[in-house]
């Protein structure tokens, strides 16, 4: 088993909590947000998973998967279009970007964190042995 220390970038107990905790701010405001927008729920079901694509590349290994999946679930990518789409005047694209954010943060409240090369368990959040590991073994190989 492949268990991180606080060297490698593990966290304490305390600073889970903090995550866990921003991760549900995150989604609480995302979520807020898509419903003062008015729109339709049915698409935010319908899209609010699909961020989880990113996870196909595990299929190839453990590092290719995580560089996908933590392009996907950064704020980065979606806080920055935001800026654009709001400095341009495309507003209405914010709502994929609010489902998008309520992705992340329902992610992180959850416990699922940005991913280490590793495994797919192995997270800025702690480690956890949820994920496919079935696809993709603790060293980062495919099986």
């Amino acid at each position: 088993m492949n268990n991180l220390t606080l060297r490698d970038g593990a966290n304490t107990r305390a600073v889970r909590v903090w995550l866990r905790a921003e991760g549900l701010s995150v989604l609480t405001l995302s979520v807020l947000l898509y419903w003062r927008s008015g729109s339709s729920w049915w698409m935010f079901a319908g899209l609010l998973l699909t961020p989880d694509l990113s996870m196909l590349p595990y299929l190839l290994n453990a590092r290719v998967g995580s560089i996908s999946y933590n392009i996907v679930h950064s704020y980065l990518l979606p806080l920055g279009l935001a800026t654009v789409v709001i400095a341009a005047n495309r507003v209405g694209i914010l709502l994929i970007l609010f489902i998008w954010t309520a992705h992340i943060g329902m992610d992180r409240f959850l416990g699922y964190g940005l991913k280490y090369p590793t495994a797919f368990g192995d997270t800025h959040i702690g480690t956890s042995r949820k994920g496919p590991e079935i696809l993709v073994g603790a060293s980062g190989n495919e099986r």
